[in-house]
């Protein structure tokens, strides 16, 4: 019996031993698992199953494979297909982003540009001719006499744009008393007479001065009372165009010792109002005649004969500074915005009814001149002040029937009876004549001196108006182009800039003429469209950090990986070249 257990007790051992080398063949090969003999005993049997429970094979530590190396032609291709990647953004990429995100830049003569803004480019002097007949003088006389007079006049001169050079008229050029004018700014005709006396012509820039005949001055004298009347008789007939040009020099955009000084507060002050009152310079003016009434007539009138008789030659006469289109309406049932049949000032501010009155038509793009009619029995309440017409803001006329309102045009109250159907031109001539009076205020004609003159003196102030504004305009957009690097400067912008700059100069070189003024036109109007291109407008508000959201959506997705597969790659180079450099030496010391 011990015998066969024994014997069992060894197979058992045999079972086992062979299960585990059966069922766990790596282990067995990996490692050694040590039975210790025991006696063929049943107690031996059990401690050996619990040690093998107990103490299971430690886990296998075999080394991990590496991947085969990389065969050169695939070396080859990945290098080849991440450098082909770069080759397409930096060959084809980058140049049509270069050429469509490229901001065109003209080049601007930025230097002559501020020249002009600061007044270093540019003095405007305005040199007038003024011819003296003297028909009674002897021809040594009247050279004396015009020698004394210009001596007085540039002792009295304190304006530099201003040169007033006096001339003798030649005898060839008088005809029946009256001499040719051609680029004369004015003719002082010396006529013998019991006193010193001057008055203008009121049709004629002719200055007629009377003087004893004890008053020519003699050859060797250096004084002449009579020059110094004459000298002083100018000064003042051009004041008032050397105050306004003035005015404009004091503000513009000139550097400070540029600019001229010695005007009166209370003159720039005046000047300020009237220039807050005037129109913009424009070349052309649209000027619309309506007659309003708040019942079924007047439904008719004759409006075109009375602005062809009234208005037209002074039309014609600005013809050279501005060009006029007309239209005309008539509106019934156009109920006035206060209702009252004496208006008092704080009326008429309220008197138009913009809400159902048709003002200011849509044609073409010239600014619109108001001149109302309206056909009823209101009238102004308050008697005409000088003082109210030179504050300007609602100006009462002397006719206490009309009131100007700036840079918009006149109403005229006609008072007419409710049943007559037609309103003739002999009822518009007042109104026509008030229209044409305050049309000439609001072009900022001066008020002083005869027509002729005034609006001589207007078209210098013109000049010099659109050359500074001109110049002004240049040094803003020099200025602007400083100031935004990255906005774009077409080449019309350019070309506009040289045809401004070109025409200024021939403007600065012909001032006091009508080729000054034609110049200066041109000039500010290639100004203005050069400042606001439209291409230009676009990119003011569009400042460079708006950039970076625009572009970090496109080209992260797209930089990183070709970022990093080329880092990659310069790192898998280097490490190779690295091994086969020790590969070498190594090769070397063996």
């Amino acid at each position: 019996m011990p015998a066969t257990a024994a014997h069992d007790v060894d197979m058992t051992n045999d079972t086992i031993d062979n299960t585990i080398t059966n069922d766990a063949p790596d282990v067995a090969s990996t490692a050694t698992t040590t039975l210790i003999p025991h006696e063929p005993t049943v107690a031996s049997m059990d401690e050996t199953v619990e040690a093998v429970e107990v103490h299971p094979a430690p886990p296998t530590t075999s080394a991990r494979k590496e991947p085969p190396p990389e065969k050169p032609s695939d070396i080859r291709r990945r290098s080849f297909i991440i450098l082909s990647f770069w080759l397409i953004v930096l060959c084809l990429g980058l140049p049509i982003w270069w050429h469509t995100t490229t901001i065109p830049r003209a080049s601007l003569p930025l230097d002559d540009m501020m020249d002009w803004a600061d007044g270093k480019a540019c003095r405007p002097v305005f040199p007038l001719r003024i011819s003296i007949q003297a028909n009674q003088l002897q021809e040594q006389e009247a050279q004396n006499l015009l020698r004394l007079t210009q001596h007085a006049l540039d002792d009295l001169n304190d304006f530099p744009g201003h040169h007033l050079r006096l001339q003798l008229d030649p005898r060839a050029s008088t005809v029946n008393g009256s001499a040719s004018t051609d680029h004369v700014a004015l003719v002082i005709r010396l006529q013998p007479g019991e006193t010193t006396s001057a008055s203008l012509h009121p049709y004629e820039a002719i200055l007629d001065v009377t003087y004893p005949p004890n008053s020519i001055p003699s050859p060797t004298s250096s004084s002449s009372s009579l020059a110094a009347y004459v000298a002083s008789e100018l000064r003042s007939t051009f004041a008032e165009e050397q105050a306004v040009i003035s005015y404009l020099l004091s503000t513009s955009s000139a550097t400070p010792e540029h600019k001229p000084q010695g005007l009166s507060s209370e003159a720039a002050d005046t000047i300020a109002k009237r220039t807050t009152r005037s129109l913009r310079y424009a070349p052309t003016y649209h000027l619309t005649f309506s007659l309003f009434t708040d019942g079924p007539a007047p439904s008719s009138w004759d409006i075109e004969a009375a602005i062809d008789e009234y208005m037209k030659p002074a039309l014609d006469l600005l013809g050279p500074i501005h060009n006029f289109t007309i239209d005309t309406q008539v509106q019934l049932y156009a109920a006035p915005g206060v209702q009252s049949p004496v208006l008092s000032k704080d009326d008429l501010s309220a008197f138009i009814n913009a809400a159902e009155w048709p003002l200011s038509p849509s044609i073409g793009g010239a600014p619109t001149v108001n001149f109302i009619v309206f056909a009823g029995n209101q009238t102004i309440g308050l008697p005409p002040t000088h003082q109210d017409a030179a504050e300007g803001e609602t100006a009462v006329s002397e006719t206490a029937h009309s009131w100007l309102i700036p840079q918009w045009g006149t109403v005229y109250l006609l008072n007419m009876p409710g049943n007559k159907a037609h309103v003739a031109a002999e009822a518009l001539k007042q109104p026509l004549l008030t229209f044409t009076t305050h049309l000439l205020s609001l072009l900022g004609t001066p008020t002083s001196g005869s027509l002729p003159l005034r609006l001589s003196t207007l078209s210098r102030i013109r000049s010099a108006d659109l050359l500074l504004r001109a110049s002004s305009t240049l040094g803003s957009l020099a200025r602007l182009s400083l100031a935004l690097p990255s906005i774009s400067i077409p080449q019309s912008v350019a070309d506009g800039v040289s045809t401004t700059i070109r025409h200024l100069r021939l403007a600065c070189e012909s001032l006091g003429t009508s080729d000054g003024l034609i110049h200066a036109q041109i000039a500010e109007a290639a100004a203005e469209r050069a400042f606001f291109e439209k291409s230009m407008v676009g990119q003011l508000y569009f400042p460079d950090e708006h950039k970076i959201a625009v572009y970090l959506p496109l080209l992260g997705p797209v930089g990183v990986p070709l970022v990093m597969g080329l880092l990659n790659e310069i790192a898998a180079w280097k490490r190779r070249r690295r091994e086969k450099a020790d590969a070498g030496r190594a090769k070397k010391e063996e």
